[in-house]
């Protein structure tokens, strides 16, 4: 009987333009954000509610629909507007019961296509907390678990899921698991003269490299590795097979263009063509790879060249609406309504406009296009900021619903109401790293980092062995911030935070957090806890209406200065201190309840704020 195994992998790429232009990349660097709203409007008309390959026709739980909300979701990320989280939510809940049941989904047919939704319940389920997610994710999970393990397939919808599962549930036991079927895939489809992977593999052997399955792979690996954890001896497995993926995709690309055709290994058969989806994913994980500094930016001239290459070729304007053709529909290597065997079969397969998975790869690359603006104007080799989280004095410890112990409240990682990760996504938009610190920060660790955040130091409430700000740490800590360091002071009210110990640090800048509390909100009474900034300003615009609630009032001393009030008190405060800086501000603030658009009216502008205080951190 012979084995199969497929290499799954999907993604894609496109960053701006329409056809019939020919922008450089300086000019079109400033417009990806805005091509992804418009290519996500599409979607959104295209596929109001539910979801069919083809739109008018019954809906179904299929892959396809799942690399729309895939680009959905990080469009939210990227602009703070709930109306993307809001479409992805009603989309899922199309299917997902209340009961947790999963329409038209059926476990015994052991589909690994059927698990590429599930990361979008993932995310569902950790902003809302609800339980018919969870429910429904137990079925995919335990779907997985008892998946024939013959085959491989499905790394894209079938392994990222996995380690976006493991990340959530704090299983660390499972990425042996994952790391184990990246490394078959590509022990068994490399080809070890071009380093390219073939579509398939089996006892014969599939005769083709398929880009399509060489772009599924990439996007596998680094969607996989945002969830692996720091230490975790996969990771580096999985960054160096993503080097040796992006050593030989390069070496096939087309030089003029900058784009792939759509078998790899047959680029002067006078059917092949160069393909949208495929290519799009190739530059979708080359741009997310050296933003993360998993390849070396020596490639970034020819992910600039591929992003030229989508624009100028892929891109069309029809009325107003942008569209993405040049989309191979599938080829597939199971079932029978697309199964290719020969390459008669891959050149015969229907060419569109407008597919799905195109159209959401196209989709993640303009997000992902978004944050490489930084990296992408920034001289080459430039060393990248490392922004570090304090998860010492904060460090709050609850239990997952299995039982296992877990970090929460203002953590990179977390993107449930009190988690930092929409601030995390805007530092690394703005070519950042991200990294946590688990203890006492020392002159040593402090020295590889441009910004240091602390936020909401325990109390024993919070803690009942809480690591309390004390004089020497103090001393390491300012000392840093004068020879350059930005440091950010986020606390709380005096119920919820330490600031007595706090504050050995803050007033060594001229910054007091008192016991006042203000802007104390009474339920949606959101108007309570409005702050203005004050003019001149260098952090904030003057004019932006923030929402900061239950805080504790500042007093200043020294050169501090205000930067936004309520009545005359002060809120949030800045200071230079030798050649570095500080911010502080009485409140956590921008964590992702406040700053997601799910919740404050649109007079708010948190999400603005945010990117401002962004940017200040990381200015000169």
């Amino acid at each position: 009987m012979k084995r199969l195994l497929t290499t799954c992998i999907a993604s894609m790429i496109c960053l701006h333009g329409m056809t019939n232009v020919h922008p450089n990349f300086k000019d079109s660097v400033n417009r990806p954000l805005s091509i992804a709203k418009q290519i996500a409007a599409t979607a959104m008309q295209l596929w109001p509610d539910s979801f069919a390959v083809k739109p008018g026709e019954k809906a179904s739980w299929t892959y396809d629909q799942a690399f729309i909300l895939r680009g959905i979701d990080q469009l939210w990320n990227a602009t703070g507007d709930a109306q993307y989280f809001q479409y992805m939510q009603l989309a899922m809940d199309y299917y997902v019961q209340e009961d947790g049941s999963i329409y038209h989904y059926k476990p015994e047919d052991f589909n690994i296509d059927h698990l590429n939704k599930g990361k979008i319940l993932l995310t569902l389920y950790q902003v809302t907390g609800k339980e018919k997610y969870k429910k429904a994710i137990d079925q995919l999970h335990n779907q997985l678990l008892n998946h024939p393990r013959n085959t491989l397939g499905g790394l894209y919808k079938g392994a990222a899921f996995y380690a976006q599962w493991a990340s959530v549930f704090h299983d660390t036991l499972a990425y042996n698991d994952i790391t184990r079927q990246f490394v078959l895939a590509e022990k068994y489809t490399r080809d070890d003269q071009s380093g390219l992977l073939y579509h398939a593999w089996d006892e014969s052997k599939s005769p083709h490299i398929w880009a399509g399955a060489m772009g599924l792979y990439g996007m596998a690996l680094v969607d996989a590795l945002d969830y692996y954890p720091v230490n975790h001896p996969g990771k580096d497995v999985l960054i160096q097979i993503l080097q040796r993926w992006s050593t030989a995709i390069l070496k096939v690309q087309d030089p003029k263009d900058g784009l792939w055709f759509d078998i790899l290994d047959a680029p002067n058969d006078p059917r092949n063509y160069k393909e949208a989806s495929a290519s799009s994913m190739f530059t979708l994980t080359l741009l997310k790879a050296i933003r993360k500094g998993y390849i070396s930016e020596a490639y970034l001239n020819q992910a600039k060249k591929a992003y030229t290459g989508l624009l100028t070729n892929f891109i069309t304007n029809e009325k107003g609406q942008l569209n993405l053709k040049g989309t191979v529909r599938v080829s597939g290597l199971g079932g029978n309504t697309y199964k290719v065997e020969s390459l008669d079969d891959y050149f015969k397969q229907p060419v569109v406009v407008n597919d799905p998975e195109g159209m959401g790869a196209f989709l993640q690359a303009s997000v992902e296009a978004a944050f490489n603006q930084e990296k992408m104007t920034r001289s080459l080799n430039a060393k990248p900021p490392v922004v570090l989280l304090d998860a010492f004095y904060n460090n709050e410890i609850k239990k997952d619903p299995y039982g296992r112990d877990t970090r929460w409240h203002y953590a990179w990682e977390d993107i449930s109401n009190g988690g930092f990760g929409m601030i995390g996504k805007q530092f690394e938009s703005k070519g950042a790293q991200l990294q946590t610190s688990l203890t006492a920060p020392t002159a040593k660790t402090l020295n590889k980092a441009a910004v240091y955040l602390i936020v909401d130091p325990d109390n024993l409430k919070d803690n009942p062995a809480p690591n309390y700000m004390n004089a020497t740490d103090a001393l390491v800590i300012s000392n840093w911030v004068k020879d350059g360091g930005v440091l950010v002071l986020f606390a709380n009210d005096s119920t919820n935070c330490d600031l007595a110990h706090f504050n050995v640090l803050s007033e060594k800048f001229g910054i007091q957090f008192t016991n006042e509390s203000i802007n104390m909100v009474k339920g949606v009474e959101y108007e309570m806890g409005a702050a203005y900034p004050v003019e001149p300003n260098e952090v904030l615009k003057f004019g932006t209406k923030i929402f900061v609630k239950d805080i504790s009032a500042i007093k200043l001393t020294g050169a501090a200065k205000a930067i936004a009030v309520v009545n005359e008190q002060v809120v949030a405060a800045i200071a230079k201190y030798g050649k570095g800086k500080v911010i502080a501000i009485g409140d956590p603030w921008l964590y992702n309840e406040y700053v997601d658009g799910r919740k404050l009216p649109k007079s708010f502008k948190n999400f603005e704020a945010m990117q401002q205080v962004v940017n200040w951190t990381l200015s000169n």
